[in-house]
């Protein structure tokens, strides 16, 4: 690229007209270190995207000299696009990505350095689960007193803290580590033995190659002269020791976060990293993004006055020039399933009198088990939805097997892909003959791929003539395959050998619902590897497509498979949410005990979480945020009594208004009860109105029934009965009838904004 020419095309002026004094400053200020504190919906992304654009077009860097560390695939796609929109120009040369994508690349090239091949294979959790519980099983330690997950677990903690296997013995603190840490010793080896990496070696085993080649970390250093990190709250330990290695001599580099989003301390993020940024750099430049061009200013206060309760966290003040809009609805449930029937009616009514679409909708949940309730809903409803988090394509049975073909014939040592289809389909290679290979190549310490190679050759397996012959026949398909895929045009290659293993065939013949979903999933595979093939760049990825594409698919991620452009409505954990925005955002469950969660009231840090969680799930909201809370929760097969969160009590009265929705049962018992209290007012002696008119204009409580609407409106000063926080007083009303809002003056104190609609209320 002639990096000379890009300033004729594109004028530093387009490229800082439309941004606020703020961020045209953060822009330009390119070199030195730069802390950028985006707060949510200020535009961080375009300041990103501008600021490379910059760099590029003004300050005629290279792309090559650039990189930037994003935290999804998506996010790094999107910005790669509109730097190339600004620029006009082709960015294949800079590097963009997540940080597993760019130093899984790096390893790609530099991996024999630290005795891997460079075919190695990335370890999704299942596989690394699958091959710890091997490893457990030859040092005979039980998988019911140590369960797999939690010994997985402490060595992936281990490893995003740069602790060894040896260093973790020494600081075992409990017979569980103690037991880990020999665990974590041998699944280390049998990883090694694999030619294999897991998500966690994609950060660490750099560090180790940087650590024993000086040479190959100024190579990067030199090459890396201006680095950039999206979500920096996010980064955990290992992430930010990389990061300070690539930036010792340039020392350019620019951070941009949001420590009121840090929501992954359960993943090993490290706060601090944020926090205490200056500490790293003396020269710092610090810049406050605080316009917010997403949410209206009640959202905002909502989200922003929650999360000042915290005392972890950099001082910042959001604004907006948008609309006041409307306060933040907070809906009282008898029970979970009530609010899931609330959730839905209020998206159907909105549907129907605003004419809005499927996809201006959101439902966020603290946990996944949550989604159930409100998936019966909507499917009640007929209303199409789609779960962000849910079983992953990639991730679906039949597209494992699959890929655990390809994965053995892209490395041969890949052995927990070599358990997994060595008898799929079924060709008579059962558990006894795979137990035997397993413990003939242990015994040998080797891998499993080279007891097979010799298979007519190998004495004392005890093995048939015919158990012999599957074998080799087995052998003889993957490196007939092994020659040929450089041969072949990738598609059609993947398509014969699927023909020839007989995966189709088998999902073909069986004719069931299940199997018929299972061919399509496949048939949809083949076309993600057409369209992968489209789009190879050989020259880009440096590697064969076969690794390419093998890389790509391991780090694909929950929002990266999420469609945004299907008229569906979206359900996805707070969590998932992060990133993304909605014009109505739902968020359920806000109890004590939920969410924030049980464990986290006892420990502070893990509290602040929780409420920098609420404040992500608040702000993705554009136009209108309902907050839901249910009376009774049905949690482990247990009906609780539930409290409202602490995070809606933390919320100034003003902002918000208050709703009850009520069971058909509890709605029965408050209309009986109205029916009396009406019948008792009309044998007041003094009236003289009739029966019907006394309870229409009388008691002023609305029955649900539309066509019946009040005429009449509550008065300032009546006294009042809510069904949930008993008698008050109406100190404030706005407007007439079934909408009438009303404020409420209750006898513990408290302040209420009702609407009449939903307040179920009783006038004394």
């Amino acid at each position: 690229m002639d990096i000379a020419n890009i300033t004729n095309t594109v004028p530093t002026d387009d490229l800082l007209s439309d941004l606020n004094e703020s961020q045209r400053q953060a822009v330009t200020a390119t070199e030195g270190p730069v802390l950028i504190l985006a707060g949510a919906g200020s535009g961080k992304t375009k300041v990103l995207t501008r600021r490379i654009a910059y760099l590029i077009a003004e300050k005629k860097v290279s792309p090559f000299h650039i990189l930037a560390v994003t935290f999804t695939n998506k996010a790094a796609g999107e910005m790669a696009e509109r730097i190339e929109y600004l620029i006009g120009h082709s960015v294949k040369r800079l590097w963009i990505g997540t940080f597993h994508s760019i130093f899984g690349r790096i390893l790609r090239l530099e991996a024999d350095k630290i005795g891997y091949k460079k075919n190695y294979t990335i370890y999704d959790t299942d596989d690394s689960a699958a091959l710890i519980k091997t490893a457990m099983e030859h040092l005979k330690i039980s998988t019911e007193l140590y369960p797999v997950n939690q010994i997985r677990a402490r060595i992936s903690s281990a490893k995003n803290r740069l602790i060894t296997p040896a260093q973790y013995q020494q600081q075992a603190e409990s017979p569980v580590d103690a037991k880990a840490a020999v665990i974590y010793e041998e699944y280390e080896k049998r990883l090694k033995s694999a030619n294999a990496f897991d998500f966690d070696d994609l950060i660490v085993k750099p560090i180790l190659l940087f650590e024993n080649h000086p040479d190959v970390l100024g190579f990067y250093q030199n090459a890396f002269r201006y680095i950039h990190v999206d979500e920096y709250q996010d980064t955990n330990h290992a992430q930010y020791r990389l990061i300070r290695m690539l930036a010792k001599d340039h020392q350019n580099i620019c951070v941009v976060g949001d420590d009121d989003q840090s929501i992954y301390g359960w993943r090993n993020a490290d706060i601090t990293n944020i926090l205490h940024f200056e500490r790293d750099y003396s020269s710092i430049r610090i810049f406050k993004l605080e316009q917010n061009y997403r949410s209206t200013k009640n959202i905002l206060q909502v989200a922003s006055q929650v999360v000042r309760n915290n005392k972890y966290r950099k001082h910042k003040t959001l604004w907006t020039e948008k609309e006041k809009g409307e306060p933040v609805v907070v809906i009282d449930c008898d029970s979970d399933k009530q609010e899931a029937r609330a959730v839905v009616e209020a998206i159907t009514e909105s549907i129907h009198e605003e004419k809005r679409s499927f996809s201006d909708f959101a439902i966020l949940y603290r946990t996944n088990a949550q989604s159930r309730l409100i998936e019966e809903q909507l499917r009640t409803a007929v209303i199409p939805y789609v779960i962000v988090g849910g079983l992953r394509f990639y991730e679906r049975k039949e597209i494992k097997d699959v890929l655990a073909y390809l994965r053995l014939i892209n490395n041969p040592a890949d052995q927990v892909s070599l358990e997994r289809i060595i008898n799929f389909p079924t060709r008579g290679i059962g558990k006894t003959t795979l137990d035997k290979i397993k413990n003939y190549a242990e015994r040998l310490r080797q891998p499993m791929y080279a007891v097979l190679d010799r298979i007519p050759l190998t004495n004392g397996l005890d093995l048939s003539p015919r158990t012999v012959q599957l074998l080799r026949d087995f052998n003889l398909m993957i490196a007939k395959y092994r020659e040929l895929k450089d041969q072949m045009l990738f598609t059609e290659w993947v398509r014969i050998l699927l023909e020839e293993t007989g995966i189709i065939k088998l999902y073909r013949q069986e004719n069931t619902i299940d199997a018929l979903n299972r061919y399509e999933n496949i048939m949809e595979f083949l076309n993600a590897i057409h369209d992968y093939t489209l789009r190879f760049d050989a020259e880009a990825a440096q590697e064969d497509i076969l690794s390419a594409f093998l890389k790509e698919v391991s780090l694909v991620t929950d929002i990266d498979e999420w469609n945004d452009k299907k008229n569906t409505v979206t359900l996805m954990t707070v969590h998932s949410s992060k990133g993304l925005e909605f014009p109505v955002v739902s968020m359920v469950g806000l109890e004590e005990g939920l969410f924030p969660l049980e464990n986290a009231t006892e420990d502070i840090k893990e509290l602040e979480e929780e409420r920098r969680l609420f404040y992500v799930g608040a702000t993705r909201a554009q136009k209108r945020l309902r907050l839901y809370f249910a009376r009774k929760r049905m949690r482990y097969n247990t009906l609780y009594n539930a409290t409202p969160s602490r995070f809606i009590n933390e919320i100034p009265e003003d902002l918000i208004e208050w709703q009850q929705s009520v069971s058909n049962e509890q709605q029965s018992f408050f209309n009986d009860y109205r029916r009396k209290q009406a019948r008792a007012k009309t044998q007041f002696p003094y009236t003289d109105r009739p029966i019907k008119k006394t309870i229409r204009e009388k008691s002023n409580v609305y029955d649900g029934d539309d066509t019946r609407a009040i005429k009449t409106a509550f008065r300032v000063g009546q006294r009042v009965e809510h069904p949930s926080f008993g008698s008050g007083t109406i100190i404030q009303t706005e407007g007439r009838g079934d909408k009438q809002k009303l404020t409420v003056q209750f006898l513990n104190g408290d302040e209420k904004k009702l609407i009449v609609k939903y307040a179920n209320l009783i006038v004394r």
